[in-house]
């Protein structure tokens, strides 16, 4: 199967949950982030997104985030011709872009992607090692394509946030894909890289 043809299946099993049950596995991941970040995130920065209503919706942990002191961002489209993204303070977020995903205003304050600390990505599929397959626009990616270099600073963590039916054997890797160091489902936290730890890499002190 083709990329394209993948992609389309998952979104139909994805699809196929309904949304009683997209809404109870959704709580059940928002629950199992809370569980892998822990309490002590105050002043942290961490990215996640805004879902369509196929997506899991992780409203829930990011006003849970917040309340705990963390600095919480959802990306907002600065070039649709250039596909590029920029990462801005989630609380206000009231507009919708065109492809019908809530983002922040133009006016709320941003942080540079190598800033994040961590990243809730959306995904369509992803595999074991950590391949992601997403909704093919490349955003992504590009906002990430440091972490390919092997300069790439060790933040910010990649996490991609999935129903556990979207993983898959595996997916055909392209040399721009965007890695995950792993995926959270309703199941808990797959770690894609070897001796990966999120409480490891939460030990040191939070930025001023």
């Amino acid at each position: 199967m083709t990329r394209s043809e993948i992609r389309s299946a998952l979104r139909s099993r994805r699809r196929a949950l309904g949304a009683r049950d997209r809404a109870r596995l959704s709580r059940a991941i928002a629950l199992e982030v809370l569980r892998a970040l822990g309490s002590s995130i105050r002043g942290r920065r961490i990215a996640a997104y805004a879902a369509l209503p196929e997506e899991p919706d992780l409203s829930f942990a990011l006003d849970e985030l917040a309340r705990r002191g963390a600095r919480v961002y959802l990306p907002r489209i600065a070039s649709y011709r250039q596909r590029r993204l920029a990462f801005a303070a989630a609380a206000g977020a009231d507009r919708v872009n065109r492809y019908g995903i809530t983002e922040p205003s133009r006016t709320a304050p941003t942080v540079r992607a190598v800033e994040l600390d961590i990243v809730l990505v959306p995904l369509v599929g992803f595999d074991a090692r950590g391949v992601r397959l997403g909704m093919g626009g490349g955003y992504y990616d590009r906002a990430f394509a440091f972490r390919r270099h092997r300069w790439h600073p060790s933040r910010p963590r990649l996490i991609g946030i999935a129903f556990a039916c979207q993983q898959v054997e595996a997916l055909p890797a392209t040399s721009h894909d965007l890695r995950l160091d792993a995926v959270i489902t309703e199941r808990g936290l797959v770690r894609m890289v070897p001796g990966f730890r999120l409480f490891g890499y939460f030990g040191a002190a939070a930025p001023k």
